[in-house]
């Protein structure tokens, strides 16, 4: 095998090694089947409990009951934006949203173009800086929906708390965040990601939705538009994207073997915490995006003094095998993506560079 580098892309993003080496070793004949599971019927036994598997780990992980489905679906979060208002919005009514960042600016304009949506807090003024305290927002007990963003893969926020909807189904967004530290499920009505962050690649969708709320899908919406006929189908209304569910199978399982959640969490935290340090102590020479109380731990955004010198940092960086550190396109700057995957060595690696080149050009 070639040498592989240190992956800091926000996604895709970095799976782990481990998974890629079965998937690679299982490609053309799976489980002993003569066939690769690409090339299975997904209504066929030897996909079914691949797809039940990954229902059932994600369940585990999350500690997800029964009084919630668990569907997969095709369209990215991108699609989500225009799904949730369809499903959980009725006629007549409304929902707010919190505005966070990019994305969680784009959910709340896909949903304008379809229902009446409103938003009760935005952190704009501040170029995304932050994300709101729990006293900066009040949620009508009138909404149908409270939704947010978890994390901001962009401006490098995150909440560190779940949002109190006082009672108000709580929709979330958790694309860059999802499995990465330990949740009450109890707390959200809707979660939806996309799965190329910490579930595996591009490709589909994770949509966990408490049951009673399915019963808001109109009759009239397509088929595969609906929560409620998908979560009746278990997801197999339409042929899925086989191999991502797959390999989700295989990087849900992989997480449960290293000791589930609270283990992703210390790690992540640990990644996190080194990165961030780092900036704190270069005396001005690494500049933090985010306010410090609103610091992601999935995505660490920084800029250097000069365009130029942040320029010469991502080529020098690259050379040394660090790869996917270029900051969103609508920003500039520096992001390093440290998903569950991203390997603490890598983290290490990508410190000691920071050290270095401040060293060489401080």
């Amino acid at each position: 095998m070639t040498k592989r580098v240190h992956n800091f892309n926000p996604g895709p993003a970095a799976l782990p090694l481990p998974v890629l080496e079965q998937a690679q070793q299982e490609f053309l004949d799976f489980e002993g089947s003569g066939i690769s599971i690409l090339e299975a019927s997904h209504r066929g036994g030897l996909y079914e409990q691949i797809h039940n598997e990954a229902i059932a780990n994600l369940r585990t992980l999350l500690g997800c009951g029964e009084d919630y489905a668990i569907l997969f679906m095709g369209g990215g979060a991108t699609t989500q934006f225009a799904l949730v208002p369809m499903n959980l919005l009725p006629k007549g009514s409304f929902a707010e949203y919190i505005n966070t960042g990019h994305w969680s600016l784009r959910a709340l304009a896909e949903a304008r173009k379809l229902s009446d949506v409103r938003e009760i807090w935005s952190s704009a003024p501040t170029h995304y800086d932050r994300v709101p305290s729990p006293e900066e927002f009040h949620v009508s007990p009138l909404a149908a929906y409270l939704h947010y963003t978890s994390n901001n893969t962009i401006e490098g926020t995150q909440f560190s708390y779940v949002p109190d909807s006082g009672g108000v189904p709580l929709v979330c967004d958790m694309s860059s965040d999802i499995l990465s530290h330990r949740l009450d499920i109890a707390r959200f009505a809707l979660i939806y990601a996309g799965a190329q962050k910490n579930l595996g690649p591009a490709g589909v969708t994770l949509v966990i939705i408490r049951k009673d709320l399915l019963e808001r899908s109109p009759k009239d919406l397509p088929s595969t538009f609906s929560y409620a006929r998908m979560a009746q189908e278990n997801s197999l209304l339409n042929t899925p994207p086989v191999f991502a569910i797959y390999l989700v199978a295989l990087v849900t399982r992989y997480y449960l073997k290293q000791g589930g959640l609270a283990a992703l969490e210390a790690q992540n935290q640990e990644k996190a915490r080194l990165i961030y340090k780092t900036i704190d102590q270069s005396e001005g020479f690494y500049r933090g995006c985010a306010h410090p109380i609103s610091r992601s731990q999935m995505n660490v955004t920084f800029r250097l003094g000069t365009e130029e010198l942040e320029k010469r940092f991502l080529s020098e960086s690259e050379e040394a095998g660090l790869v996917g550190l270029k900051g969103h396109r609508s920003v500039g700057g520096i992001r390093a993506s440290l998903y569950n995957a991203v390997t603490l060595s890598s983290v290490r690696h990508l410190v000691q560079f920071m050290r270095d080149f401040q060293n060489r050009y401080g």
